[in-house]
């Protein structure tokens, strides 16, 4: 497992977000949203599952969720979850949006479509969308 001082853990996240800087790692670290620091011989270090955390951190920022809720979701997640919700994060990166085609299916439904999908994939896509949102209003 590697080990990060916090400004390596910066240089990291800064190459996903960059927004993220040194005074929110350590911010997110004093108020408890990240885990402890683990102590490897006299140091304090971050670590990879650090790292998944943060990420997971800015998918559920990026995605309209609060710090606060943010946080307690976190205390009731296993680092596997953690890690598969971080997986998600270039989904909300802008660059990445905008190399897809957004549909407002429902004001709760909104879908994002690789423009590299068929067109005829995207019609049945938008489609099976729109049908399951109909039949969930219905009843």
């Amino acid at each position: 497992m590697e080990q990060y001082t916090a400004k390596q853990l910066t240089e990291v996240l800064q190459h996903e977000d960059a927004g993220m800087n040194l005074r929110t790692v350590r911010y997110y670290t004093q108020i408890g949203v990240i885990p402890p620091l683990e102590t490897v011989g006299n140091k304090r270090v971050y670590t990879d599952n650090h790292l998944h955390y943060f990420r997971a951190l800015l998918t559920l920022a990026k995605s309209g969720e609060t710090l606060a809720s943010i946080q307690e979701q976190f205390k009731q997640l296993s680092i596997e979850e953690v890690i598969r919700i971080g997986e998600k994060l270039p989904l909300y990166q802008a660059d990445q949006m905008m190399r897809h085609e957004t549909y407002v299916i429902s004001e709760d439904v909104i879908l994002s479509i690789s423009s590299r999908t068929s067109p005829e994939l995207r019609g049945k896509i938008i489609e099976a969308v729109t049908g399951l949102v109909e039949r969930g209003e219905q009843g």
